[in-house]
């Protein structure tokens, strides 16, 4: 197992980077990330492939919402991902690499790799390869997370020289109405967490109260968590997480 930089437990993390739309920064953007890095937050992204199994910093599995574009991430070509304007600013989405280069190892890079299974199952590979394969001989602070239990568990081989982490949840009905109740049902008591190598969670904030959270905050595993949105929301999350990741409002730098 890979521990967790310390870093990660110090400045709060810009969920998808420190995004505004008002102020021309759209989620995941180059604008955003390096608005972060000038406030001294840490940063949180996304991966996504594109066509040609590149990584490719983006969220959604269509390009809709963030780009107005018809289509979906997966069946384009990165460079033509990269010349798609984000709505609300003036590039176009860029590749897990050129990102990495722009952060150059000056804050901590929490590193989520979004689920291509579809139902948080055992078909994946792709991405993780590709995400591997840019990290090799960064230097920086940088983690990498999955909802997907699977593909910590591949980080583990094809990374270990990352910390890597689950991203945890209390898997409702609402947002996650495609994965089987059976499967929600395990994975809400976070069983693969010794399994997978996991140095730490990432918890849904809301749900921090969850016995199981508290079970892996005792091994000393680090308990980080997802997204707060106002210093309220933060304070009381902090009663158990150890860090936060935040948006819409600045979380306060500890001196």
């Amino acid at each position: 197992m890979t521990t967790l930089p310390p870093a990660f437990l110090s400045a709060p993390l810009a969920h998808r980077a420190l995004h505004d739309l008002g102020k021309g920064r759209p989620e995941n953007s180059r604008a955003a990330i390096n608005a972060a890095i000038a406030a001294g937050y840490g940063i949180e992204i996304d991966l996504q492939p594109s066509a040609e199994g590149r990584a490719m910093v983006f969220h959604d599995y269509a390009l809709k919402r963030l780009t107005g574009q018809p289509g979906t991430i997966s069946t384009t070509p990165a460079n033509t991902l990269g010349g798609i304007p984000l709505l609300g600013g003036d590039e176009g989405i860029p590749t897990f690499s050129e990102i990495l280069d722009l952060v150059a190892g000056r804050v901590p890079l929490l590193v989520e790799i979004k689920d291509q299974d579809g139902v948080l199952g055992p078909n994946i590979g792709p991405l993780e390869e590709a995400a591997a394969r840019d990290v090799a001989g960064y230097d920086g602070p940088l983690a990498f997370m999955s909802f997907n239990p699977h593909s910590v568990a591949a980080l583990a081989d094809l990374a270990p020289h990352i910390a890597r982490g689950l991203v945890t949840d209390s898997y409702n009905d609402t947002d996650w109405s495609l994965v089987p109740a059976a499967r929600r049902d395990e994975l809400r008591t976070i069983p693969d967490f010794d399994r997978t190598g996991a140095s730490f969670i990432s918890h849904r904030a809301a749900d921090l109260s969850r016995p199981r959270v508290a079970e892996i905050k005792a091994t000393g595993a680090p308990i980080l968590c997802w997204t707060v949105r106002s210093p309220e929301e933060e304070a009381t999350a902090r009663a158990v997480a150890d860090n936060v990741t935040f948006e819409g409002y600045l979380s306060p730098i500890p001196a």
